[in-house]
């Protein structure tokens, strides 16, 4: 970590540096990577498996770091955990923020000048040159439909995904969200000679912390503004070449060049549902349980598919079974196959993906007792999809039908909601059928929720209490009762 003072003493960081000059010479870097809340850990160990690198989870959540030499650029792209990427430029533990807002700012116009931005504009040119090798398409809007690859580097490159953005229009600024508060800047530029094509640019501030005398508009309009200055580029809030990102987390400052241009987290979906997982928290939800080659796995509520959809591209010596009640949602989970399908085929692929699709009732499966090693399922919250009244049923009759299609003993269950009181009283009253191992909490479209990974106990099905069913009308006055509760 460096601080703002021994930063300005640092010998060639003073100059503008000239992209054309910037060699192709290996050289070492440090990578941010945003991934989802919750699965920082579960990221960090992909890198390690996949990179041989340690990487640090950042004080802001969410975020992590890794060191890599640019000859093993490509293999960045190819991590399934990571949202969006960028390259470090400079990095501050305890940044001195100042008493006044001015102060501030002024700071951070003058720190623009000091940092060494060679080797991450290296990084970046580098990172460009790869992408256009597959013909990847440049500017600030997405493709219609994410594309993404399950085999090479390049292809991966084609997942990103434009990230939402909101233009502020009394200021003439472009917002990128990012929780709790983001900005962009916008700044009039000289115009560029006529003979050199100017190198566009914005500056994109994600700001977290509630003890800064600024916002992230402020600050991402006059760091901007320097950068601005200090290289000569044009500001453009769409059509960018270089997205320079202003990380500011408390006391933690992080100054990085964006890798991608959109997030990698649609890179398997092609018709989106209302509740459509990111690609990324389905990785994590899978490393979680651990998939081994031959097993069965199965989602009996699979929305647009994205979690087996994930689960036969990266863990594709198991099976999946993905079914839903909802014929909207079958047919959207088969045209998400076919299309992975068909794009595995273009490329000269083998396009089989070891995936079927049921349609059925959640609580009555078709399917044998002991016959599925592992389930894993996004369940309903209770919020755009079903309702908390109706999980109060819902959930104890689905856990007691994934119990009794589970293998007892070795079967697992990874389960995803944001219902938890309902959740936690389900499984107590299932206690005889699932023992709960371990909780991840994420952050699901600014939902607090948690995945939940089950063991199956050892006890058959029609031997423990808990196949009783409850009467209906007992189950509803528990959910009416829980209703008027929280209205009060």
């Amino acid at each position: 970590m460096s601080s703002p003072g021994e930063e300005a003493a640092e010998p060639g960081t003073c100059a503008p540096v000239e992209l054309e000059a910037i060699g192709e010479e290996i050289i070492s870097v440090t990578i941010g990577a945003t991934v989802p809340t919750g699965f920082e850990h579960t990221a960090a160990e992909e890198v390690k498996e996949k990179i041989g690198v340690d990487a640090r989870v950042s004080k802001d959540r969410g975020r992590i770091y890794f060191p890599i030499t640019t000859d093993k650029l490509f293999q960045v792209h190819l991590l399934r955990s990571v949202d969006n990427l960028f390259v470090v430029v400079e990095e501050y533990d305890h940044y001195q923020f100042k008493d006044s807002k001015e102060e501030t700012l002024a700071e951070l116009q003058q720190l623009a000048s000091k940092l060494p931005w060679t080797s991450a504009l290296q990084v970046w040119k580098q990172n460009r040159a790869l992408k256009k090798k597959k013909g990847h398409r440049r500017g600030g809007k997405a493709k219609p439909n994410g594309e993404a690859s399950d085999s090479a580097v390049a292809d991966a490159a084609e997942q990103e995904q434009e990230q939402p953005q909101a233009v502020a229009a009394d200021e003439g600024l472009t917002k990128t969200e990012s929780a709790p508060e983001s900005g962009a800047c916008e700044q009039d530029s000289e115009k560029a000679a006529p003979e050199a094509k100017p190198i566009k640019f914005r500056v994109t501030c994600n700001r977290a912390g509630d003890k800064h005398s600024f916002s992230s508009n402020e600050a991402a309009r006059d760091f901007g503004g320097a950068v601005q200055e200090f290289f000569q580029w044009k500001a453009d809030m769409t059509k960018f070449d270089i997205e320079v990102l202003l990380n500011i987390h408390n006391e933690e400052v992080v100054i990085g060049i964006a890798l991608t241009e959109e997030s990698l987290h649609r890179r398997n979906i092609s018709h989106f549902g209302p509740t459509t997982l990111r690609s990324t928290l389905c990785y994590g939800m899978l490393r979680l349980c651990k998939p081994q080659p031959s097993d069965i796995i199965l989602d009996p509520m699979c929305g647009t598919g994205a979690i087996p959809l994930e689960g036969a591209i990266e863990f594709n010596s198991s099976f999946y079974i993905a079914g839903d009640n909802n014929d909207m949602a079958v047919n959207r989970t088969v045209n998400n196959v076919c299309h992975i399908q068909k794009r595995r085929a273009d490329k000269g692929s083998t396009p089989g993906l070891p995936i079927d699709t049921v349609q059925w009732d959640l609580c009555k499966l078709p399917m044998r007792t002991s016959s599925v090693d592992i389930i894993i399922t996004d369940m309903p919250f209770g919020k755009r999809m079903g309702s908390r009244k109706k999980n109060w049923d819902l959930y104890p009759s689905c856990l007691r039908e994934m119990a009794r299609v589970c293998r007892p003993g070795s079967g697992k269950a990874v389960l995803l909601t944001q219902d938890k009181k309902c959740f936690s009283k389900a499984i107590s009253r299932m206690g005889g059928l699932w023992r709960k191992l371990h909780t991840v909490w994420v952050n699901v479209g600014g939902l607090h929720a948690g995945v939940y990974l089950l063991k199956r106990t050892g006890a058959a099905i029609g031997q423990t209490p808990e196949d009783v069913r409850e009467p209906r009308g007992t189950v509803n006055a528990q959910g009416d009762d829980l209703d008027n509760s929280e209205a009060s």
